[in-house]
């Protein structure tokens, strides 16, 4: 009997693991995402299934994995700009599903200016996080009627410049060098053309653009202010594809075709301006060989190798040139990336990136003629070299693991330079400095409740300064006085380890969903920067210096944390936020008073460090939908920098503290052909150090700051209008193609907004007293670098 009720009791025990076990079964969903009419991965669609209420977004190369319990199910792709893609699914097995969505703009009743998926502001992890799409860019009012990356995301809150002429952005009180800008993952370290008016991103090749203020993901690193990460095209890999436009100053050309059958594709464009060939008839002898130009070419490929791995390697190769006569200035970026995605298993992701970027200066005097009296040649370059495997494993819809590494080599040339004079030569070359950083990282992103939702990591990077060099000692001085070398330096061999610095990256995010409509968010991140950009000029120039952390120079480093309400209204139509964020940095440069930063082997007895702080609140509302888009941003912030030798110790405002900054876009669709749209910018002015008194020495009236004052005034506030209007031509292009003009005007309203104020002798109109006494007096001067409106017309085609 005992036996009999045992097997019974095992049986059902047996029967409810077996039902068990079946019910827990799981199986995997996975695919690409693409469009389809170019074959383009899609970045950011929403993927949701609806009878477990629950989904993904895919990745940066449009590949997503959904793991649920077997069953039938209804998976839903949704992508704003592009018709809703269904498919019923009965997961009984693992399934690879790759799905092409198509671009419904030209159906809709409303236009969008956004393909992101609806409520992503509000139901994602990420805050301070800005991405502004390529199809509204081109819309917008710009210099001369080009396009241009830089200049649009300035429209952001949180992100500023210190006027026009100004190579680079500011991002929550950082400078321009603590901004890490990315092209496929390889960094570019001067994103200007045309000392700042331009950006080196071709807009015909980019496919997509996003930058990071805080909230930083673990895989990234490098900088302590932010993150600008742009995607270039892939390619058609559906048909051949021409597009250009020709401009004011330059024009533009993209080609783009599969090859193999749709398993690759590639993209080549190029861009050239011609301001030195259209204004060659008017000028004069002495001009008469006068170069200012610029140019790059971007291009890209790749090919898909089966199911599983697929290979990309893209390049960028810009140029400025100007100079005139027997004196020549140029500097540019060279960039090559390689990447591999292979798909281990439908649950884990890898992508291999390996890159290699080069940013060149040179300036010289007779450079080509080794037989000129008097000759100066000076080049300078930083070149980095790395390998990063990132890889992305799909737990569960509501965990996903990111995990990864990366190594990266440093050569820095700060000054290769060669004077001849009367046939008598000097060798001024600086030595290379050589470094390397490693890191590794792991972070999830974890949804705890229906409600809230986590992203949790840390990384760890450990940085080499390495020999071959000198490393030298500098003796104590009074705060603010330079420093003297102590003679003779200690002497590295080739590849000894001179210092080494290692720093603990926690980051930390959470989204609390208050509603279906709203959501809090908060974040925490520390960076740390290795690499520094020796710049004491009102703006950076192209031959500002970088440099490497060593034994007299600390790596810099940022604590940030944010809290942000966010806010979606009739039905995604509006989406509005409010975020106040507070940042600490540590290891902040500064300079001596007359510090010499270039040719200078004891550069470092010049430098200063001290502190910096910024807080602000950035208010945004942005309209997603109907013929009207566009958005409103008005930023209020602080920042400011203390440091030992500089205004008595005390706090003084960072050279780009602006602390209102309001910014308008509208754009506004008044019928198929014509689109017309405006940008408005009005901040206040950045901080300048004025005179607080002055004396009398030799006839001149001489400023002077008795109090050692830094930055204790401001120059005018900045605003500006601009203007532009879209019209597509009647007619196809060569019968085949599309054509649109772009008429645009810069300043509309003729502002002569002040770059920089500064003091000089008046000799213009001295008073009777002044002449009787022989004096002249001090007179400010307001510079500008644009003091007219600009109007330009621009012609775009495609075919």
């Amino acid at each position: 009997m005992k036996s009999k009720i045992q097997k019974k009791w095992i049986g059902l025990l047996l029967s409810f693991f077996s039902i068990t076990a079946v019910a827990q079964t799981k199986h995997t969903v996975s695919g690409y995402v693409k469009d389809l009419a170019n074959g383009e991965g899609l970045i950011g669609v929403s993927v949701y299934v609806r009878e477990a209420q629950t989904g993904v977004v895919t990745n940066p190369y449009g590949f997503y994995s959904l793991t649920l319990p077997a069953g039938s199910y209804t998976v839903v792709y949704s992508y704003m700009g592009y018709q809703k893609t269904t498919k019923t699914i009965e997961l009984n097995a693992d399934q690879t599903i790759s799905v092409e969505m198509s671009d419904e703009s030209e159906n809709l009743k409303e236009v969008t200016i956004s393909t992101k998926r609806d409520d992503e502001n509000v139901r994602s992890i990420e805050m301070s996080v800005n991405k502004v799409e390529m199809k509204t860019i081109k819309k917008m009012p710009a210099l001369l009627g080009e396009v241009d990356l830089i200049r649009s995301i300035q429209l952001l809150p949180g992100v500023t410049t210190v006027g026009e002429g100004a190579s680079g952005f500011n991002v929550r009180g950082g400078d321009i060098s603590q901004n890490l800008v990315l092209l496929d993952e390889a960094p570019v370290f001067n994103s200007s053309h045309l000392f700042g008016f331009f950006s080196v991103f071709n807009p015909d090749v980019v496919k997509d653009v996003k930058l990071f203020k805080g909230g930083i993901p673990a895989q990234y690193g490098g900088r302590i202010s932010s993150i600008l990460d742009v995607r270039m095209k892939e390619g058609n890999a559906k048909k051949r594809e021409i597009n250009g436009g020709i401009g004011s100053i330059f024009s533009r050309l993209t080609y783009e075709q599969p090859f193999a059958a749709g398993k690759g594709s590639f993209i080549v464009a190029a861009r050239r301006s011609y301001i030195d060939i259209l204004a060659k008839p008017f000028l004069n002898k002495d001009l008469k060989d006068s170069k200012f130009n610029f140019y790059d070419l971007t291009a890209k490929v790749n090919y898909r190798l089966g199911n599983k791995d697929t290979f990309f390697a893209s390049g960028y190769l810009g140029k400025d040139i100007f100079g005139g006569g027997d004196f020549g200035f140029g500097w540019g970026n060279k960039t090559l990336t390689g990447r591999w995605n292979h798909i281990f298993s439908n649950k884990l992701f890898m992508n291999m990136t390996a890159y290699y970027s080069n940013y060149d200066y040179n300036l010289g005097q007779n450079e080509n003629d080794k037989n000129a009296k008097d000759r100066f040649v000076w080049n300078s370059k930083i070149i980095t070299k790395s390998i990063k495997p990132d890889f992305t494993y799909y737990i569960t819809p509501k965990n996903q693991l990111t995990f990864g590494g990366q190594y990266i080599n440093y050569d820095s040339s700060p000054g290769k330079a060669t004077a001849v004079s009367e046939g008598e030569g000097l060798n001024l070359d600086l030595p290379s400095r050589h470094a390397d950083e490693s890191a590794i990282y792991i972070a999830n992103e974890q949804k705890l409740t229906d409600k809230i939702s986590l992203q949790y990591g840390i990384r760890y990077s450990y940085f080499r300064s390495l020999g071959p060099g000198i490393e030298y000692s500098y003796r104590d001085t009074t705060a603010g006085i330079r420093k003297q070398p102590i003679l003779p330096g200690k002497e590295y061999q080739s590849g000894d380890v001179i210092k080494t610095y290692g720093n603990f990256e926690p980051r930390f995010a959470v989204n609390i969903g208050l509603n279906s409509v709203s959501s809090l968010k908060i974040s925490y991140n520390r960076m740390s920067q290795y690499l520094h950009l020796l710049s004491n000029t009102a703006a950076s120039s192209p031959l500002d210096v970088w440099t490497l952390s060593s034994s007299n120079i600390k790596p810099e480093l940022a604590d940030q944390v944010a809290l942000g309400w966010f806010r979606n209204f009739k039905d995604n139509m509006y989406e509005a936020s409010v975020e106040v964020y507070y940042k600490k940095l540590h290891n902040q440069l500064d300079y001596v008073v007359g510090s010499d930063l270039l040719l200078n082997q004891f550069v470092e007895g010049d430098l200063l460090t001290g502190k910096g702080r910024a807080y602000g609140a950035e208010f945004y509302l942005k309209k997603n939908k109907g013929r009207l888009t566009g958005w409103v941003s008005y930023t209020l912030s602080k920042t400011e920098r203390q440091v030992d030798g500089v205004n008595n110790g005390n706090w003084f405002n960072a050279r780009f503290d602006k602390p209102h900054n309001f910014t308008s876009v509208a754009i506004f669709e008044l019928n198929k052909r014509l689109t017309l749209s405006s940008n408005f910018t009005i901040a206040s002015g950045t901080p300048a150090t004025f005179p607080t008194n002055g004396y009398s020495w030799g006839g001149y009236s001489l400023g002077n700051n008795y109090n050692n004052a830094r930055n204790n005034n401001r120059i005018p506030a900045y605003h500006r209008l601009d203007l532009a209007a879209t019209l597509k031509a009647r007619k196809k292009l060569f019968g085949i193609g599309e054509g649109e003009w772009v008429f645009s005007i810069y300043n509309v309203y003729n502002r002569r907004n002040a770059f920089s104020v500064y003091t000089r002798q008046n000799e213009d109109k001295p008073t009777a007293s002044e002449k009787a006494q022989n004096l002249l007096r001090t007179q400010a001067v307001r510079y500008s670098v644009i003091g007219s409106l600009i109007p330009s017309v621009t012609y775009n085609f495609k075919f």
